[in-house]
């Protein structure tokens, strides 16, 4: 994401100590990670101390510190879907991203998750790619789901 447009996020919520997670998950969202000198302008613009936003950044699970790719895909390892095949389906989304589960392939297309349970017992296992669910996946379905994002 270009420096401009982190610049101009940051813009609109200056001055608004109150506003700092609004900030920092629109930066989340438009450049999938929070880098520290990113930290220190939002905390300098809005007036609140660097250890606040590096708190909140660090707290919430919708935050990351480190680098992701422009597509977050996780894969469903509770229970359910566990006595489902989330085991083969995980193999296989690896095999696919030559990624492990928290990595981020070089180009930064990919980012591999594995949760405990993400909700959606009933159509487990179930694969999750930027938000949109994919239930009742199997190992050779997940090439065809993946091949969409670019």
């Amino acid at each position: 994401m270009s420096e401009n447009k982190i610049d101009s996020i940051i813009e609109k919520y200056r001055g608004k100590p109150g506003a700092l997670i609004h900030a920092l998950t629109e930066i989340q969202h438009a450049n999938h990670w929070l880098p520290r000198e990113v930290l220190h302008k939002v905390a300098d613009a809005l007036e609140v101390p660097f250890s606040q936003a590096m708190q909140i950044a660090s707290f919430y699970k919708t935050f990351s510190l480190t680098p992701k790719g422009r597509h977050e895909v996780h894969v469903c390892t509770g229970m359910t879907c566990h006595l489902r095949g989330a085991a083969k389906l995980m193999e296989k989304v690896q095999e696919l991203t030559g990624l492990q589960p928290g990595e981020t392939d070089a180009a930064a297309k990919f980012t591999l998750e594995a949760g405990s349970c993400l909700g959606s017992c009933s159509i487990g296992p179930e694969l999750i790619v930027d938000g949109k669910h994919y239930g009742r996946m199997s190992p050779e379905k997940a090439e065809d789901v993946l091949n969409r994002y670019e």
